[in-house]
């Protein structure tokens, strides 16, 4: 069964969410032929303050 770790920055909808799981559900099911029931993702939130890219937390941003 493939599962797949997605982490993302906090503030996507529910709606967004859905939709994500639903396309990478798709593409698993077509790359590796998996059963969509056999497709697990995990969603993780990640506040902004938790995340930085080049020495700057996203928190910072502007």
């Amino acid at each position: 069964m493939p599962t797949l770790r997605v982490e993302l920055l906090e503030g996507r909808t529910l709606e967004q969410k859905k939709a994500l799981v639903q396309a990478l559900t798709q593409a698993v099911v077509d790359t590796l032929g998996s059963k969509p029931e056999a497709v697990d993702i995990l969603l993780f939130d990640i506040k902004r303050h938790d995340w930085a890219t080049g020495g700057v937390q996203w928190s910072e941003r502007k």
